[in-house]
């Protein structure tokens, strides 16, 4: 057995392309209820109350919907360098940059597929202005008024080309775990859920129908509590957010879910509850086989739409038409 890393701790922050700004800023301001920490050139960086840094949001305006990179924090200064070696060895490394708001330097790669990412270790940690500074003295500021809002970053899922590949790179090269993937009557393997922490994923791979890959398919953000999502979709349906899915349960990671697109096109999941944890270190991946899928991907409630297994950010038919 291969003796497991432990050298990249847990998801920092993910950065999304939206070509409507401000109605990106309005959904997760308003209705999510998050925190502007930061705002410069074309960019804004946002936080959940929850979230103890500077943020784990940053809103980039773009041509096209998409993501920007999605950031990894590792265990130590010394475990980022020895990662470091490693993606340099993958030749999928793209070098450091000085830091950007809310962090130091940071070593930039992607993944087998394209999806850009970073590797890093300072942070800035968020103080709260006198005005939403809590005596809850565990919680970083007040819950707040605005929405219903979400309490912390919980993962990002992308599309691909190629799920195994994609999934072994995670693993080899960053010490991710897989958790439960889905492998198809042919042996062909379609999803991986994964992470380094006790979460069910951080992570999740799942195979691009149209082919292109490199997309988002979706960024979460965690309530904690189910009976947010039914609020948050009472909210929804009030302002004119189209709920594409939910709330329902999902059978992989059994998490109560609801899916929604936001103003610039990205689609965002809300997560009710924290599904399940994993404190097993010698955890043995839950396979799912093609007899299992109903209840693999919903449990209960009704089925996901057909375009849910197709739409990710950037649209290439969206960009045909243009």
């Amino acid at each position: 057995m291969k003796e497991p890393l432990f050298e990249v701790a847990q998801l920092a922050h993910v950065e999304i392309y939206t070509p409507n700004p401000d109605g990106t800023l309005w959904f997760f301001k308003e209705l999510l209820g998050m925190e502007e920490t930061q705002r410069e050139g074309q960019s804004v960086y946002l936080r959940a109350y929850e979230d103890f840094y500077h943020h784990t949001l940053k809103v980039t305006e773009a041509r096209q919907p998409g993501l920007g990179h999605v950031a990894w924090r590792t265990t130590s200064p010394q475990a980022l360098e020895r990662r470091v070696e490693v993606l340099k060895a993958t030749g999928l490394g793209r070098g450091w940059i000085d830091g950007d708001h809310g962090h130091g330097p940071a070593f930039q790669f992607v993944t087998p597929d394209g999806h850009p990412m970073e590797l890093l270790w300072e942070v800035e940690y968020w103080q709260a202005p006198p005005e939403l500074a809590t005596r809850l003295l565990n919680r970083p500021q007040k819950r707040p008024l605005r929405g219903v809002p979400v309490r912390r970053l919980d993962h990002v899922n992308l599309l691909t080309r190629n799920v195994t590949a994609n999934k072994e790179f995670m693993m080899d090269a960053l010490g991710f775990r897989l958790r439960e993937h889905i492998v198809l009557d042919s042996g062909a393997e379609v999803g991986a859920w994964m992470s380094v922490s006790p979460l069910v994923h951080e992570v999740a791979f799942m195979g691009d129908r149209l082919g292109v890959g490199g997309r988002l398919h979706h960024i979460c953000y965690w309530y904690g509590v189910p009976q947010h999502l039914s609020d948050i979709a009472e909210v929804f349906s009030e302002y004119g957010v189209a709920i594409e899915a939910g709330p329902g349960k999902h059978g992989i990671s059994q998490a109560y879910f609801m899916y929604v697109l936001e103003p610039g096109g990205n689609r965002v999941e809300l997560f009710g509850d924290a599904g399940y944890l994993i404190f097993d270190p010698d955890w043995k991946p839950v396979t799912w086989k093609e007899a299992d899928l109903d209840k693999g991907i919903i449990w209960y409630g009704s089925p996901l739409p057909a375009e849910y297994f197709i739409y990710g950010t950037p649209d290439p038919r969206q960009e045909a038409a243009d």
